[in-house]
């Protein structure tokens, strides 16, 4: 399978896979903040679960060609991208600004991490 495949079912994977760490990281402070922690504990195991059936395979596959600093970098960016939205509609968070200006800088050390692959074949 081409490269580009690869990567890119690799990185819906993570996207996938980053809603329910998401979920599992931060749902049980809005659902169960007046349940005993252990409840919470088993909960978010819960839901991990499903996150690492997911995000093991793809940075597995994306390893073929990825190293594992650029798995890191790629796996922080679509941690934002899933993580602002699911702060404003399922957690009730205020948007802000703030959060635009942070994901630019993250693009832009996304770009840096990418850039010798972006670049491979031109001269």
């Amino acid at each position: 399978m081409p490269m580009g495949w690869i990567i890119a079912g690799s990185v819906a994977l993570l996207a996938i896979s980053n809603i329910f760490m998401n979920l599992a990281w931060y749902l049980h402070l809005s659902k169960m903040a007046d349940r005993p922690v252990l409840y919470a504990i088993l909960f978010s195991w819960g839901i991990a679960l499903f996150e690492y059936m997911l995000m093991v395979p793809a940075n597995r596959w994306a390893s073929a060609y990825l190293s594992i600093s650029q798995l890191k970098i790629m796996q922080e960016m679509i941690t934002l991208s899933v993580f602002l939205p699911l702060s404003i509609f399922v957690f009730g968070e205020k948007f802000s600004w703030d959060y635009v200006w942070s994901a630019l800088c993250m693009m832009g050390a996304a770009f840096f991490a990418f850039r010798k692959m972006l670049f491979a074949g031109a001269s």
